[in-house]
Order: C-alpha cells, then sequence, then structure tokens
C-alpha cells in the first residue's frame, strides 16, 4: 500500500498526524501526556480542561460504559491550570493544545490573561462546553454570553485560540453560533463535546448507573456519530474558511474518521474508544483510513476533504 502523509497544519503549528486524544481522555498527568506524545501516529495531545485551581471533580461512580458508547459527569477533574501551562511551555516532539475551562466568565479571562503574559506561543482551546460541572449552565448554549466572552478575550488576547462547543441540533442554531465565530480570528473549533444530560438505568438495580446530577450525564462514542457529523458538516458550510474544524466524537474505526473528514474536519479526535482501547488505536485507524483512501483511489485527504455530497 502506497504510503500517504497524514500530516496537517493548524495556525501554522505542523501536525505530523491527524490525530488528537479528545480532551479529557489520557491527557490528565504528564505521564498521559507523554504518551500521547509518544504514541505512533498521533499528531500532539490536547491536554486536561484546566481550571484555575485543581478539581476533584464529581463524585464516583462518574463513568459507565454502554453498549454503543458510555456516559459521563466527571465535573472536571484537574491538577490546575499551572501544572498543565508549565507542560505545554516545556518543549516536546509533537505539538500541544492547551485546554482550559473556567468555571465562570471571570475565570476565563483570568486563564487567557496569564496564557498571554506567559512564555506559551501554542495553540490554546478554550473549552466552552462542559455539560457536568454542576450548577454551572454551558457558556456555548448562551449566544449573547459567548459574543461578549471572545470580543472581551479578543481585545487583549493575540495568540492562536480556538473554541471547544457542545453540540448543536438546530439549523438556524448553526447560522447564529456561526455568525458569532466568523466575527473573531479563531483558529480552529473542536465539534462535538459529549452530547448532555443523557440517562442510563440498569434495570436489575433499577437504579441510574452514575452518581452526579441523579444519573444525568454525557454522552460519547460511537451512539453520538451521526450528531458529530453533523455539526462538522453545518459549521464547515458556514465558518470562515481560515477557521479550522477539529471533528471530535463517535470514532471507533476508520471509517468513522474517513467520514469526519468527508464532512470538512481538518484534524480528527478520539475520546471512549482511545479510552478502551489505550494509545494503541490510532495506528489501527491510521492503516483502517489509509486502506479505505488506496481502495477509492486517494492519495491524500484534500482529494475528498469537505466533499461530501448531497442525494
Amino acid at each position: 500500500m502506497m504510503a500517504i502523509d497524514f500530516k496537517t497544519t493548524m495556525a501554522s503549528v505542523e501536525f505530523p498526524s491527524i490525530f488528537l486524544n479528545a480532551s479529557g481522555v489520557n491527557c490528565m498527568t504528564v505521564a498521559e501526556m507523554d504518551e500521547m506524545i509518544n504514541a505512533a501516529c498521533t499528531g500532539g495531545v490536547v491536554t486536561k480542561s484546566a481550571t484555575p485551581q485543581q478539581r476533584e471533580g464529581n463524585p464516583q461512580p462518574r463513568y459507565y460504559q454502554l453498549e454503543h458508547g458510555s456516559i459521563n459527569s466527571m465535573g472536571l477533574p484537574n491538577a490546575g491550570f499551572p501544572y498543565y501551562l508549565d507542560y505545554v511551555t516545556k518543549e516536546h516532539a509533537k505539538p500541544t493544545i492547551l485546554s482550559v475551562a473556567g468555571l465562570q466568565m471571570s475565570d476565563n479571562i483570568e486563564l487567557l490573561h496569564k496564557i498571554q503574559a506567559s512564555e506559551y506561543t501554542g495553540l490554546t482551546e478554550l473549552n466552552l462546553s462542559c455539560p457536568n460541572v454542576i450548577g454551572k449552565p454551558q457558556v456555548a448554549y448562551d449566544f449573547e454570553e459567548t459574543d461578549a466572552l471572545l470580543a472581551e478575550i479578543f481585545s487583549f488576547y493575540t495568540k492562536p485560540l480556538g473554541v471547544k462547543l457542545p453540540p448543536y441540533f438546530d439549523l438556524v442554531h448553526f447560522d447564529q453560533m456561526a455568525a458569532i465565530l466568523n466575527k473573531y480570528p479563531l483558529t480552529h473549533i473542536n465539534t462535538v463535546n459529549s452530547v448532555g444530560n443523557g440517562l442510563w438505568i440498569d434495570i436489575d438495580t433499577e437504579k441510574v448507573v452514575i452518581k452526579p446530577k441523579q444519573g444525568f450525564g454525557g454522552l460519547g462514542g460511537a451512539m453520538i456519530l451521526p450528531t458529530a457529523l453533523a455539526n462538522v458538516r453545518a459549521f464547515r458550510q458556514r465558518l470562515n474558511p481560515s477557521i479550522k474544524i477539529i471533528g471530535t466524537g463517535g470514532v471507533t474505526s476508520g471509517k468513522d474518521v474517513f467520514m469526519h473528514l468527508l464532512c470538512g474536519a481538518d484534524m480528527v479526535s478520539v475520546g471512549t474508544a482511545l479510552l478502551h482501547e489505550g494509545v494503541g488505536i490510532f495506528q489501527r485507524l491510521t492503516d483502517e483510513l489509509a486502506a479505505i483512501m488506496a481502495e477509492k483511489g486517494y492519495t491524500s485527504i484534500e482529494d475528498f476533504r469537505g466533499k461530501v455530497q448531497d442525494f
């Protein structure tokens, strides 16, 4: 099989592969992030979404494996912003993306001021979409608040910045959010975060399967692939070409990766499947994607990226 170049570029940062971890998986500790950096066929690592201080997250059990995915209510457990800033400021063999998530608007502004003042010049991703922090709404579902936040951020922030988004389900909402995002010099969006506030019940015990929020949690894994693909395509149709897209959600095979790219994703990240298969998944996905491309006669991702056809 002919070797295919899977390198890609985002905000002048060259990634050796299109594959990343979804923030939250294999990125809590230095050891886990190093494992992502050193694994075959990864493009780099996205850090755990960092809050200003260390957080333990929600009570256990807070993750449950379902037949076709997962449900979780992690609650942003992380080692705290200084820990991850220290990691990404050091030199690594592959690029890093620093994910940050304030629990309130002032946190986001504070975190980005600190990054602006730091030595870090790489990509940062502002998480506007965690559905599992008790008592805290998802910022990106409030369009006016998102617009106001980005306006304030870009009044002082000059380094590469993207945003992580929740899934949207209405075409009008794609229109409205894209119009907001297009006003700002964003490097990328990451779509989608988990599908918020699903529920699963163990019929033997007649109980919900996770403890926080009376069992309500974010859905991930194979079951959310159609939603993820819809969000990638809808935003690719609406966003400025300069805003790249990291497609996240539902990836378990090379076919899933191919569909994300066909819908217009520039990079693809993996969460639930990475958690259960380990970093070896990226070699498998690369091999499966290469086989699909060879069968179709594609020698480059650009041969088909964003070229999904209507019926």
